[in-house]
């Protein structure tokens, strides 16, 4: 059981790493230089939802290893 934790952990973690790196700041995906828009639209809207989701399942998985 806890082997399948630190896989799900470890898989999380790099998942969490790329979408962290795809929102790199000032950026986003397609967005211009001179864009006066601050929405998130799109997949950026979308990869910004699963970085929470992501993040949670990470941190979940964390906790569960500490008190195994």
């Amino acid at each position: 059981m806890k082997e399948v934790i630190q896989v799900i952990q470890s898989l999380s973690a790099f998942i969490l790493i790329i979408f962290v790196l795809l929102q790199v700041r000032g950026t986003g995906f397609g967005r211009g230089s001179n864009s006066s828009s601050f929405t998130r639209r799109g997949i950026e809207k979308m990869v910004f939802k699963l970085t929470f989701v992501v993040t949670a399942i990470f941190l979940t998985m964390s906790v569960i290893l500490l008190f195994t």
